[in-house]
């Protein structure tokens, strides 16, 4: 009998709980909350258990989709290439007062285009820029690059050497003052120097000697003028080709002349030991030979 006394005693406890308001309200909301706690719990495990292989396949695609340049190298931009330009501010106000001399030119042009010094004639391998006035002037830099060489020549005065891309040099001889200094980068138009004097050329006068090398050849800057840097490759390529042809023709002449000699001389040695229709009798005169075919004996 004790037993079921308390389980009716528990029911009407129950029984008097639920009949207050608050109580199924309560209920209700924590039912809620739990139910929403366990959607919310099942999502986050099935994320990690499936939603990661898909975000690392969405991140693969977008990754082959997407250029990776973390290990390639930067291309550079192309910039415009460079015209070789006359080593003066401006142009219109010098002269040139000798030209670079040029085996196709005309034999008063080579003369004009040779340097006196020391007694012998040299063929200028740049050209010779002054003013009319034979005032001095600042000189430029014909095209942008590195200086390499900055320093004074006891016979060229002031040389600056500027190096360029494609085995291309300048050279600025015959200055009075430098600018610059060897290892500095320069732009095309920089002031490097001022226009002075030389020993090995005295008779130009204040003047600057410019000169463009291919891989150390003189090439003839008025060539060049206005023209990319890369046409210098062209240039020299077709100077090189002209001198060949020019030392060929040579070679060749010498040999006809050689021959014509040599046919000369051969004839004269066949004229010599042609034989004589007369000989020398012992008295020292010359008495013409007697025909072998004329009878002598008559009678």
């Amino acid at each position: 009998m004790r037993e079921e006394e308390k389980v009716t005693s528990l029911d009407s406890k129950w029984k008097r709980v639920i009949r207050k308001k608050w109580v199924l309200p309560s209920v209700y909301i924590a039912s809620a909350a739990l139910i929403l706690t366990g959607v919310l719990w099942f999502q986050a495990a099935t994320g990690n258990l499936f939603g990661t292989d898909k975000d690392e396949q969405a991140q693969n695609v977008a990754n082959n989709q997407t250029p990776n340049y973390t290990n390639q190298e930067a291309i550079p931009v192309t910039a415009t290439e460079e015209n070789f330009k006359m080593p003066v501010m401006d142009e219109k106000s010098v002269v040139i007062k000798k030209e670079f001399y040029d085996n196709d030119a005309s034999s008063e042009e080579q003369e004009a285009a040779l340097v006196f010094y020391n007694n012998t004639y040299y063929p200028s391998t740049g050209i010779d820029i002054a003013q009319e006035s034979g005032e001095g002037f600042d000189v430029v830099a014909s095209l942008s690059g590195t200086v390499v060489r900055a320093e004074n020549d006891p016979i060229l005065g002031n040389v600056v050497e500027i190096d360029h891309e494609n085995g291309v040099t300048t050279f600025y001889q015959s200055l009075d003052e430098m600018h610059v200094e060897a290892g500095l980068q320069v732009d095309q138009g920089d002031v490097i120097g001022t226009a002075g004097t030389s020993v090995y050329n005295k008779d130009a006068g204040i003047h600057v000697h410019f000169e463009i090398r291919q891989n150390n050849d003189p090439v003839n800057p008025n060539d060049l003028f206005r023209k990319p840097l890369s046409e210098a490759e062209n240039v020299a390529t077709k100077n090189a080709a002209k001198a060949k042809e020019s030392v060929q023709q040579v070679k060749e002449e010498g040999t006809t002349d050689a021959a014509n000699k040599a046919t000369e001389s051969k004839s004269a040695d066949e004229v010599k030991n042609q034989p004589s229709d007369k000989k020398e009798d012992k008295s020292g005169t010359e008495t013409p030979e007697k025909d072998a075919s004329i009878n002598t004996n008559r009678g």
